[in-house]
């Protein structure tokens, strides 16, 4: 028999509050979750890979209404493998577009603390003035 998971399984497996997957649920991110005898979300090994996937396009800023359109186009079935792989591809040269940036911005930085250790380096080599001993 496959694994089943609680809510509170997946919610510590996942890191997502429960609150955020009963949220994916109503709105349709995640179909189809069985319950047991006495109405207990019963979530598979199928449904916990699909929630981390999510995860990872939420993580890659794949705004909600994006996955909701990724989600129904899977829940069509194959007949959309063309049109899903395709938005993956759209967010896969976003996210490229923003490594792009945020390397920019690193190299920025990088360059910006370099000139500080330079200027620090250049302050512990000035010879210090000349102070009266007192004598």
């Amino acid at each position: 028999m496959e694994n089943q998971y609680t809510i509170q399984q997946i919610s510590q497996k996942t890191g997502l509050s429960v609150h955020t997957l009963r949220y994916y649920e109503r709105i349709g991110l995640l179909e189809g979750v069985p319950r047991d005898e006495h109405g207990y979300r019963l979530y598979r090994e199928f449904d916990l890979l699909w929630v981390e996937f999510l995860m990872r396009l939420r993580g890659t800023g794949m705004p909600i209404s994006e996955m909701k359109r990724f989600s129904d186009l899977r829940s069509e079935g194959d007949s959309t493998i063309t049109e899903r792989r395709e938005m993956l591809e759209a967010h896969q040269a976003h996210i490229h577009e923003q490594m792009r940036v945020l390397r920019d911005h690193l190299r920025s930085i990088d360059d910006k603390i370099d000139h500080y250790k330079g200027m620090e380096k250049e302050q512990n080599q000035a010879v210090p003035p000349n102070v009266p001993s007192g004598k």
